[in-house]
C-alpha cells in the first residue's frame, strides 16, 4: 500500500494530491488499530514501516508507543522528522535483525517483497518478537492461482523481484507459529482506490512533468490502470491477515469496516 505521506505529491508550484486519499488511509489505520486491540501504552512494531504514517497514527490517536523497520534511509530520516516528540522510533535495518517483545506487529503490503524463500523466516521472527497474548495484522495484495508467475512487466519496471502470495503459501509459512483468526478481503473495493490515484496523477502530471520523462508517465499510468484492472476482475485480491501464538481465548472477534475505497472530487490546485 502506497503510505498517505507518499500519496501527497509536492511541485515547484506548491500544489498536493487532494487530502481525500489522506482521509481513506486514515480509516484504513483505524480498522488497522482496532483489529489487533491496540490500547493506550501498548508497543507496536511496524515491519516494513515505509515513512511511518501508521506508527504516527498510533502514537498521536490510540497512546500507544511504535518501532518500525525499514530499509530505506530516505524513509528513516523523513520518517524521524515527521515523528518528532512522538514515542515513535524507526530502525535502519533488516526485519531479520528485528529485537525485543512487542504487544502487537503489523506489516502493511511489506510481505509481498520478502519472496517466498524467506515467507518462513519472516513469520519466525515475527513469531519470535510479539508477545504471547498479541496479535499480528498482516495487509497485503494476493493472488488466488498459486502457479500464476510474476507479471514480467511490473517485476521489472515497479516492483523487482516481487512475488504475489496465494493463501496456501501464507499458510505453510505459519505452521506451527501462528494461529489464523481472521481474514478479511477487500480487494473488489481497491480498483476505486487505484482509480482515484490515476485521476490525481493525470491532474497533477502538468505540474510533474518538468521532473520526469514521458516515459515515466507511460509507465505509471499503465501500472495504475492494469493494476485496477485486476482487482476488478478479481483475480486480484487485498487481504488483512490477523494472527495470535496460540488462539485467542475464547475466540476473536472479527471486526468489518463499511465500504473502504473511495472516489475522489475533482482535482484543485488550491488544496
Amino acid at each position: 500500500m502506497i503510505d498517505a505521506w507518499h500519496t501527497r505529491v509536492h511541485t515547484g508550484a506548491g500544489v498536493q494530491l487532494p487530502r481525500i486519499l489522506t482521509r481513506r488511509k486514515k480509516r484504513s489505520w483505524t480498522w488497522c488499530a482496532k483489529k489487533i486491540g491496540l490500547k493506550p501504552g501498548q508497543h507496536v512494531l511496524d515491519i516494513g514501516c515505509g515513512w511511518g504514517s501508521f506508527m504516527i497514527y498510533a502514537a498521536e490517536k490510540y497512546g500507544a508507543s511504535a518501532t518500525g523497520v525499514t530499509v530505506s534511509k530516505e524513509q528513516v530520516e523523513l520518517g524521524r522528522k515527521r515523528a518528532e516528540n512522538l514515542p515513535v522510533t524507526f530502525q535502519l535495518k533488516d526485519y531479520r535483525e528485528t529485537t525485543g517483545v512487542y504487544d502487537h506487529v503489523v506489516s502493511l503490503g511489506m510481505f509481498e517483497h520478502v519472496g517466498p524463500r524467506n515467507h518462513r523466516s519472516f513469520m519466525a521472527v515475527t513469531n519470535r518478537v510479539l508477545k504471547d497474548d498479541g496479535l499480528f495484522l498482516l495487509q497485503i495484495a494476493a493472488r488466488t492461482n498459486v502457479k500464476t508467475l510474476p507479471d514480467p512487466w511490473s517485476g521489472k519496471y515497479i516492483f523487482p523481484n516481487t512475488l504475489i502470495p496465494a493463501l496456501g503459501e501464507i499458510a505453510s509459512s505459519t505452521n506451527g507459529l501462528f494461529v489464523l483468526e481472521d481474514l478479511h478481503n477487500f480487494g473488489a473495493d481497491y480498483d476505486k482506490t487505484l482509480l482515484a490515484w490515476h485521476k490525481n496523477f493525470e491532474a497533477a502530471w502538468p505540474y510533474l512533468q518538468g521532473k520526469y520523462s514521458h516515459r515515466f508517465y507511460r509507465m505509471w499510468r499503465y501500472y495504475l490502470l492494469a493494476a485496477a484492472g485486476l482487482s476488478r476482475s478479481r483475480a486480484g485480491q487485498l487481504w488483512q491477515l490477523v494472527f495470535s501464538k496460540k488462539g485467542v481465548p475464547g475466540g476473536y472477534s472479527s471486526i468489518r469496516p463499511p465500504i473502504m475505497a473511495i472516489d475522489t472530487p475533482p482535482y484543485n490546485t488550491n488544496a
